[in-house]
This record gives C-alpha cells, sequence and structure tokens, in this order.
C-alpha cells in the first residue's frame, strides 16, 4: 500500500488518466515534450489523482469526467513540485534527478508554467463552474503556502500553529481538493461534500508531518531522496520547532546554528538533539492525530470497497516508509 493496492482497485481508472496527461502534456515545443515525457515517467505514487477517483467511486459516480480531473490535480501538483525544486535547488526525487537537475531551472520553471495553464485548460473542459472555483481556489492557496514556506526558511522562531497553516495550505489544500471534487462531481449531498473535503485536508496534514519525521529518520532506497534535505533548505519543520521547544538552552543553540547555517553538516548533531527532546515521536503522534480525524470523516459514506481503501489510506499516510 498504497502503490499496489491501488494499482489491482483503480487500474483501469489510472490507465485512462494517463492517457488523459499523455494527451495533455503533448506539444511541438521539442523541450516542452522532453521535459513532460521526462516528468510522467518519473514515477510517483499518484495519491492525489487516486484520492479524487476513489472519492467518486464512493459515491456513486458514473462517468468519464473524474479522469479529466484527476489528470488536472495531478498536472498542478507537477506544476508545483517544477517549481519547488527550483526554489529548493533539489537534485533529487523519487530516486531520480529533479528536472532542473536534468534541464536546468528555466526550462523548469517555464513546463511548470505550461503545465499549470494546460491543467486549467483541462478543467474547463468539464463545463462545471463550482469545479472551477474548488481548483482556481486551490492553487492560490497553494501558491500562498509556498511564499510562506519561503519566508519562514532560516527562521527558527516559528510558531507550530503557523507552521501546520503553512503545510494545510501548501500540501494539504491539493488533498483537500481531490477529494472534494469526487463528492462534487457525483453531486453528493452536502454533508458527504464537506466530511470528504474534511478527510483530504487531514489526510494530507498527516503525510506531510510523516514527511518531516522521514527527512531526518527515513532510507535512502526508500524515500528517494537525501536525508537531511529540509535542514539543508532551511526549513523549520515540526520536529524542528517542537525540539526548540521543549530542549535545553544548549539543543536550541543547535538547531538554530543549523537553520541559519543550512549547512548538512549539522544534520548529525540536530538529529542527536531531535532523539533527546522525542521530537520525531512528538511530530509522528500528531500525524496520527490527523490520520485518525481523517478516518472519522468517512463515517458518512455508505460502506464500499472505495470507502475501505480511503480508509486504508488513512492509516498508510503515517504507517509508511517513503
Amino acid at each position: 500500500m498504497p502503490t499496489q493496492l491501488l494499482e489491482s482497485i483503480l487500474h483501469d481508472d489510472m490507465q485512462a488518466v494517463d492517457r488523459v496527461l499523455r494527451d495533455s502534456l503533448a506539444s511541438d515545443v521539442v523541450l516542452i515534450r522532453r521535459v513532460a515525457e521526462y516528468i510522467i515517467g518519473s514515477g510517483g505514487k499518484r495519491l492525489r489523482p487516486a484520492l479524487l477517483l476513489l472519492s467518486a467511486r464512493a459515491c456513486g459516480y458514473r462517468g468519464s469526467h473524474h479522469h479529466t480531473l484527476a489528470a488536472v490535480i495531478e498536472m498542478i501538483h507537477t506544476a508545483t513540485l517544477l517549481h519547488d525544486d527550483v526554489v529548493d535547488e533539489s537534485s533529487l526525487r523519487r530516486g531520480h534527478a529533479t528536472a532542473n537537475a536534468m534541464f536546468g531551472n528555466a526550462p523548469s520553471v517555464l513546463v511548470g508554467d505550461f503545465v499549470y495553464s494546460r491543467a486549467f485548460q483541462l478543467m474547463v473542459t468539464v463545463d462545471n463552474l463550482r469545479v472551477l472555483h474548488i481548483l482556481s481556489d486551490a492553487t492560490n492557496v497553494i501558491a500562498e503556502g509556498e511564499v510562506l514556506q519561503l519566508l519562514n526558511a532560516g527562521n527558527p522562531d516559528v510558531a507550530e500553529q503557523a507552521y501546520l497553516d503553512v503545510i494545510r495550505r501548501k500540501t494539504a489544500k491539493l488533498f483537500e481538493a481531490a477529494a472534494q471534487l469526487g463528492a462534487v462531481l457525483s453531486r453528493a449531498e452536502p454533508v458527504i461534500e464537506d466530511a470528504l473535503a474534511r478527510y483530504g485536508m487531514h489526510l494530507g496534514t498527516a503525510f506531510q508531518l510523516v514527511d518531516d519525521v522521514l527527512d531526518y529518520s527515513g532510507d535512502f532506497d526508500a524515500i528517494g531522496k537525501n536525508l537531511g534535505d529540509d535542514l539543508a533548505e532551511g526549513k523549520p519543520t515540526l520536529p524542528l520547532i517542537r525540539a526548540l521547544a521543549v530542549g535545553s538552552a544548549a539543543d536550541a543553540a543547535v538547531i538554530r546554528d543549523a537553520l541559519a547555517g543550512g549547512h548538512r553538516d549539522d544534520f548529525k548533531p540536530v538529529l542527536a538533539v531531535l532523539s533527546r527532546t522525542g521530537a520525531l515521536e512528538y511530530a509522528k503522534h500528531c500525524a496520527e492525530e490527523e490520520s485518525a480525524q481523517a478516518a472519522a470523516c468517512l463515517d458518512v459514506l455508505a460502506n464500499s470497497p472505495a470507502r475501505e481503501t480511503l480508509l486504508e489510506l488513512s492509516g498508510f499516510a503515517v504507517q509508511r516508509t517513503y
């Protein structure tokens, strides 16, 4: 889970989404085509489109617009990754060289713009104003989250609630939109639409908090990126925020110096502080609480294989090692 299980449950739907992606990202501009094909071929869990497909199935949707919107969700996610990797100067993602490492920063930014604009061209074809409202709002909120994260870089005084606000904008918002759109397409009752939106928000928050933990405790082969990337980029994630709150003055000095310096050499001393203060366990506990809240949101849905898979996803969010 989730790759194997989602592949078995959503195989035909995901094949349809992949066809939409390839058709939509085709271009007679060679560089756009090369970068787009590289991104699509680099894999990934495809959780966000899967979330939309499962939500639609759980609400009894019959039609094909869910394939279109699942592709749109993946395109928005892809565009944000292209821009993120340039901003963060990342060289590895999912065990592969990032697009900016392969093709350069300028092509990555410009192709990211192309993917964004193509996503909006595609979502218009669904001809549903409510869909446009949800997705346009989501992309705007995600952009705000990215800017807030940039402003927080190197700042050791970010409060826990302020950090949670960033990840709910930057990461959880697209999960929220994906789950909500499945209900919107199905014309589900407002109580169900609201519950699925909240499910997506809590699920996305749990995923990000576990990512925060894995950046200090994961395995390279499993997570496909270097440990300590967040620290090297000066990101005050929840484990660091917690350690600053409960650690000694000496512990706080280690973390403050590391965030200010942005050097990977600081990783081991910081990891020792996180271990002494129980900060990784605290962040994992927060992720578990978000996961439990996500699962509780599914109580409004009738029993079905799709609902059970959504429930399993909430558990996978905190049990995963990648």
